[in-house]
């Protein structure tokens, strides 16, 4: 028997604009991404997610909808220069880009360097917003705030601080299509992305205005409710049409309806909320 940690009201509308469709692995071909766009536009959600030279083809298949574009940029590793990352957030939001997805400088967020850091977040913040789009703010905690990294939470404290100081609209957990490599070199690689400890920590640490992403990780309509009951308000995924497929199989309709939220892992403390 699974577990329940509460109730919450929901529908179906209400999960589609949780999700961003993510449309970001590297192999897709156009048709994939036409076919991606299409399956967004269909379900209502509340955005495609895609690679900036996908902005076009997705404004002309979004047409009409309400689906906003979202697109990423200094995806998946924050390596490029602030000035880079600015000209192409201002090129994708100039290009029809509603949301912007950025991913921090890590090496300078594990260096330290907040004023770096900080002072890259607004270049591209105040680009963002000045062409009418939002910013994401992606730490990609698997690297910031490594499992074996005793500093590692304070990196994700900082960072929310960082971003409600700047009034950022979202900060999110990972990209995704992060790595790191096993202790021993073999050559495999573990990645976690969205975890419930980062989830709740990020919940405690951003301002009133800031809302949380979860990305990378979250496959099942139990695992969305659940980021849901949490506080988080947008997920990315690539299980979209399985998600609200099952919602549908158990009863979620176009009005809101109860549903339990099961605890989806044997350690999380369900005591509260964030």
């Amino acid at each position: 028997m699974t577990t329940s940690v509460g109730t919450m009201m929901v529908s179906l509308p209400q999960i589609a604009k949780v999700i961003d469709h993510s449309l970001l692995h590297p192999t897709l071909t156009d048709a994939q991404i036409r076919d991606g766009l299409m399956l967004a536009k269909k379900h209502k959600v509340a955005t495609a997610c895609i690679k900036p030279y996908s902005i076009p083809l997705a404004k002309e298949i979004l047409e009409g909808s309400d689906v906003l574009v979202c697109a990423v940029i200094g995806f998946p590793h924050g390596n490029s220069t602030t000035f880079i990352k600015v000209l192409e957030a201002e090129e994708a939001a100039k290009e029809g880009a509603r949301e912007i997805d950025m991913v921090v400088n890590v090496g300078k967020v594990l260096s330290g360097e907040w004023a770096y850091v900080a002072d890259e977040i607004r270049a591209v913040n105040e680009a963002v917003v000045q062409h009418g789009a939002v910013l994401k703010v992606i730490f990609e905690n698997d690297f910031v705030a490594a499992a074996d990294d005793p500093d590692g939470e304070q990196r994700v404290v900082r960072l929310c601080q960082i971003c409600t100081e700047l009034s950022v609209a979202f900060v999110k957990t990972s990209t995704g299509y992060g790595f790191v490599k096993v202790p021993d070199g073999s050559g495999y690689y573990t990645y976690r992305g969205a975890t419930i400890p980062h989830l709740r920590l990020m919940l405690r640490n951003v301002g009133a205005g800031v809302q949380v992403k979860a990305a990378g990780g979250i496959r099942t309509l139990d695992e969305l409710l659940y980021v849901m009951w949490l506080g988080v308000t947008r997920i990315g995924a690539t299980a979209t049409a399985e998600i609200l497929k099952e919602a549908s199989r158990r009863g979620i309709k176009q009005e809101p309806v109860e549903v339990p939220i099961p605890a989806i892992v044997d350690t999380v403390d369900t005591a509260g909320r964030g």
